[in-house]
């Protein structure tokens, strides 16, 4: 049976309260991210609080669709007793070739602005994916969107996807931020990201548990190659259970560093997102605690 948690509160998350498995051995709030969900955004924040979720991440295209701007959709999302466990994506930041870079910081300052506005304390950054990144400026470029980030009270997640031309691997991701500012710079940690690429939980006990900023999971149905990293994240993840990852072991190592964070569902499937959205926000809630539970075991 689930029953309420107190939350801990994070720099500017927004946490709400919650309801969990007691046997998870993960304390933190439970999200789902909106691209899981069919429907308007309305049905989508209200299926994911109806299904049990604390928190949602959203997207810039959530905001551009919100009639009522940044603000209003803030005040909607509080409304429904929702936390925003970040707000996504700035892609293709770091090491943005001479061309594009006024661009994409100037593209940083207005996501950084939005995030701010929309209460959700934390940015999604991801690792360069463009052929033409410049790895020398990658430092450079991150001491100056977390500075950014700094001045508005706000965080960067840092996430090296499958695909990324730079800092692909957890491992990469890490070292190229383990020495930016502890309190606004950190990681996240997504299972498919982790496993397609042959890594294991086990690199995250080189990592502080404060310095993960959240954790996204979700499963494939078998080994994914190279050349499909992007077509089946983007279109055939499946919700936890469903397919062959060792997920399990990713909620264990989770729980024996300490981490607290949230940890949640980012699931692009083209087959859910036509589904209704209550019901595959109920069967998501339900397949994470499953997931949660194993995990203790």
């Amino acid at each position: 049976m689930n029953r309420r948690r107190a939350l801990a509160t994070g720099l500017g998350l927004g946490l709400a309260v919650g309801r969990a498995s007691a046997a998870a051995p993960l304390p933190g709030p439970r999200f789902v991210n909106t691209v899981l969900l069919g429907g308007s955004l309305e049905e989508k924040l209200r299926a994911a609080r109806a299904a049990g979720f604390d928190q949602v991440e959203l997207w810039s295209t959530d905001v551009e669709r919100a009639e009522d701007g940044a603000p209003g959709l803030r005040a909607r999302v509080a409304a429904l007793g929702l936390g925003l466990t970040d707000y996504q994506v700035l892609l293709d930041f770091d090491g943005a070739p001479g061309d594009a870079r006024a661009a994409k910081r100037n593209e940083a300052l207005t996501l950084l602005d939005t995030a701010a506005a929309l209460g959700a304390g934390t940015l999604l950054v991801p690792a360069s994916t463009d052929p033409d990144c410049d790895p020398a400026r990658i430092t450079e470029d991150l001491v100056w969107l977390v500075d950014e980030a700094r001045r508005r009270g706000l965080r960067i997640a840092y996430e090296g996807m499958a695909w990324s031309t730079v800092n692909p691997s957890l491992v990469q991701a890490w070292a190229t931020i383990r020495n930016l500012d502890p309190r606004h710079a950190g990681l996240v940690v997504d299972s498919y990201h982790l496993f397609v690429r042959g890594e294991t939980p086990a690199i995250l006990g080189d990592v502080p548990p404060e310095r993960i900023f959240l954790v996204q999971v979700c499963d494939v149905a078998g080994p994914v190659q190279p050349s499909d990293y992007r077509a089946v994240a983007r279109h055939a993840r499946l919700l936890p259970g469903e397919g062959r990852l060792p997920l399990a072991s990713l909620v264990g190592k989770l729980a024996a560093i300490g981490y607290r964070g949230p940890v949640g569902l980012e699931v692009f499937n083209d087959r859910l997102e036509h589904e209704p959205p209550e019901a595959v926000a109920k069967q998501a809630f339900g397949a994470l605690q499953k997931l949660l539970s194993e995990g203790a075991l």
